[in-house]
């Protein structure tokens, strides 16, 4: 069953020398049940921050995180996770590598092999399951994470750049399968990326943060149908706001940079929510 999240005035503070550093500030997000959404930003600006305290493995400074009705504080059950690094365990072949997780959790070997081989199947890897990590290519070692995220069946899937690392082929071919999976078991997904096209084409709703600190600049609600076309007008329209979003967050930074390089002081905007839906 999907759940639904709250980021409630989320706030994160690094400490250290020279000065503690603002990574998250005063983020409010809400996050529909069975919900797909994306979160872009420029780098630095503290998406997988949020993706890891999100996750619980990361205690924030101030604010909370509420999963279904229960405030996170610590690594929960209920939430899958993909990093951009496979992390899979190069001594363990395929299969055991899926049904790691339910090792953990006890589960006797014939279950979680049974349960690992049908995630195997729903990622198009049925073939595979004795090879070794080393024996496959990125794309399919990326499948082979998402299936170890999926096999404790968690109400939520948290995805940090899964596919930067991926050629445009493979990474397009590895988004529609994964809008596929989404469709099939209805979690609610949150994906952090820092590619605008990528955003539009997998979100129900595009967020933007902006950085120094990490604050939401803008939400887009994406009205397109699925399976969505890259070369539609109502795509290419929803793409070129986020993108004009991202660019003026972007060209601010520099701007107050600057000013700061030279001593000075630039009153800021406050955060644009942007458009409540594109592609009508």
């Amino acid at each position: 069953m999907a759940a639904g999240i709250r980021l409630q005035g989320l706030t994160h503070v690094f400490g250290g020398a020279p000065e503690p550093l603002t990574a998250l500030a005063g983020i409010d997000l809400a996050i529909g049940p069975g919900e797909f959404a994306c979160v872009v930003g420029p780098t630095g600006c503290g998406k997988t921050t949020l993706l890891r305290i999100v996750a619980g493995l990361v205690r924030p400074t101030g604010g909370a995180v509420v999963l279904g009705s229960a405030v996170v504080s610590g690594p929960q059950t209920t939430t899958g996770m993909v990093f951009q690094q496979y992390s899979l365990l190069p001594w363990r072949n395929v299969l055991d590598n899926v049904a790691f997780g339910l090792e953990l959790r006890g589960v006797g070997r014939a279950e979680r092999r049974r349960r690992a081989a049908g995630l195997l199947e729903l990622v198009g890897l049925s073939g595979f399951g004795r090879r070794r990590p080393y024996e496959l290519s990125g794309g399919m070692q990326q499948r082979v994470a998402i299936a170890r995220a999926l096999a404790t069946e968690p109400d939520l899937l948290l995805l940090d750049e899964p596919f930067g690392a991926l050629d445009e082929r493979t990474r397009h071919r590895l988004q529609d399968e994964l809008l596929a999976i989404w469709q099939r078991t209805g979690k609610t997904v949150l994906f952090v990326t820092h590619n605008i096209d990528e955003a539009v084409y997998l979100g129900d709703r595009v967020v933007v943060m902006a950085d120094r600190p990490g604050r939401v600049a803008a939400e887009f609600r994406l009205d397109l149908p699925r399976p969505r076309d890259r070369m539609d007008g109502r795509f290419v329209g929803a793409l070129l706001a986020v993108r004009g979003v991202l660019e003026r967050v972007m060209s601010e930074e520099e701007v107050r940079e600057e000013t700061q390089n030279r001593g000075g002081y630039r009153a800021e905007k406050p955060a644009d929510r942007g458009p409540a839906c594109c592609g009508r």
